[in-house]
């Protein structure tokens, strides 16, 4: 392995670096950061680091010369090894190390990987801390140094912590979990042991090549074997989570799709009179029925933009006991730690379903409906994708429409909303619709999707 400074500006996104193996990341590059990584960690006063990767094909080769380009600046370095990211988080806390890095690219295609680092505060880089770090790389001042690894074991402490404190005693209920293949295989069937109902597993062998479909449980159509398999076991609730553990996705008893900020409003009607503090953050692509739903039982909604790297650290700072974005980040600080765990947030919905005679649909009584669409992504490039929401935000303020553009822009009217972002984590637009009526849904996404596609081809997009 050799230190190389010819690496791809643009895997360092938003939230994380995450790119092509091995066109944009390879085992130099994963060196290289792990040299820039200590020296930086090194001059921040710290001497120790977590680090864990999941189970993609390419994980283990890029975990291992990040390691040693740790190792080689004198850290002493915390190795989980394989483990899903909520592991590595809980790593973090359990032996009180605010610095890490994870090695995973989340749901992405199985051919990316990348790298999730904290530098300091348990909490992810993100934004200019990122960009920021490569010119740190490309500066090369790295520190030299002979420090340790010290291998650790850390999959039974965080199984104790899933279950404290849950009561999942009650009425007995049926549920199927389909990990994706993604690395949460590697803890379902002992998390199955101590659950008190009838748990059914599909796709249920750790494979990084993710044979049976994505691991994005925050699609629908990735959830087909999941619906039915709820469908044929009549069970009460499917379960699916992404490539690392870190979101999950829910299928309803009737075999529909329970998208995040729905469940999210199950969370809180359940614990609003339990907690303190009855403020609650999602992000710009929740319904506007979460707003509707947190108004109505007495709290306070606070709409904040998209990434967990930016969800996770607000919900920190603000001491909110519970927020989530659309994708799947979830995040418990009533009785947990507050980073986003899949199973976890699985966990928290079983809870509620062994203690009520209702179903998921029926837990949804009474939440105002909305239109809507899904998440739609547009491509175009990392650099025109910047370009294009830019006019669009210059297009609404001529229209003098009402804005919130913490994060792209989402526009509100009396009857309905509209978002356009770029993506953090490809190369992408993305957009979501609400409204009243489905034929004002399309009004708004054709007004909105047709200045996507005419500013984008005008950036040369696709």
């Amino acid at each position: 392995m050799k230190i190389t400074t010819e690496i791809n500006p643009h895997i360092f996104r938003g939230y994380d670096i995450r790119g092509v193996v091995p066109r944009d990341i390879d085992e130099n590059v994963a060196y290289t950061i792990g040299k820039a990584l200590g020296s930086k960690l090194q001059r921040l006063q710290k001497t120790k680091c977590v680090i864990g990767h999941d189970n993609r094909i390419s994980s283990p080769k890029l975990h291992q010369a990040l390691r040693q380009g740790l190792v080689e600046t004198g850290m002493e370095v915390y190795d989980i090894g394989l483990c899903t990211t909520p592991m590595y988080y809980f790593a973090c806390f359990y032996f009180k190390i605010d610095s890490g890095v994870m090695v995973t690219a989340s749901h992405n295609p199985k051919e990316e990987n990348g790298f999730k680092i904290a530098f300091s505060n348990y909490q992810n880089a993100k934004g200019k801390e990122i960009t920021d770090f490569y010119q740190e790389i490309l500066a090369l001042n790295f520190i030299e140094g002979t420090g340790k690894v010290e291998e650790k074991e850390i999959k039974q402490e965080y199984l104790n912590a899933l279950l404290k404190d849950l009561n999942l005693e009650g009425r007995k209920r049926k549920v199927v979990f389909d990990p994706g293949n993604g690395t949460t295989a590697i803890l379902l069937k002992d998390i199955i042991k101590h659950l008190p109902f009838e748990s059914i597993l599909i796709n249920g062998e750790s494979d990084g090549n993710f044979p049976n479909h994505h691991p994005d449980p925050s699609i629908e159509a990735n959830l087909l074997q999941l619906k039915k398999a709820v469908l044929e076991t009549k069970a009460d609730v499917g379960l699916a989570f992404d490539g690392d553990g870190d979101r999950v996705g829910i299928i309803a008893n009737d075999g529909s799709f329970i998208a995040t900020d729905y469940y999210m409003i199950i969370i809180i009607r359940d614990i609003i009179n339990k907690v303190k503090k009855k403020e609650f953050l999602y992000d710009v692509k929740c319904s506007k029925a979460l707003e509707d739903e947190i108004v109505r039982l007495g709290g306070i909604p606070y709409c904040y933009r998209t990434g967990s790297s930016y969800t996770k650290a607000k919900v920190q700072e603000l001491d909110l006991p519970f927020g989530g974005e659309l994708s799947g980040h979830l995040y418990f600080r009533d009785r947990f730690y507050g980073f986003d765990s899949g199973i976890y947030a699985g966990l928290r919905l079983l809870e509620i379903l062994c203690h009520t005679d209702k179903s998921v649909i029926e837990l949804l009584a009474g939440v105002p409906h909305y239109e809507s669409t899904p998440e739609i992504k547009y491509p175009s490039t990392d650099d025109r994708k910047v370009e294009v929401v830019k006019k669009i935000i210059a297009y609404c303020k001529q229209k003098e429409y009402n804005i919130n553009d913490i994060d792209g822009v989402r526009v509100t009217f009396d009857d309905g909303w509209a978002l356009v972002r770029m993506s953090n984590t490809g190369p992408n637009i993305t957009a979501r619709f609400e409204a009243k009526t489905k034929d004002r849904l399309e009004q708004i996404k054709n007004e909105f999707e047709t200045l996507i596609k005419e500013y984008n081809k005008e950036e040369g997009g696709i």
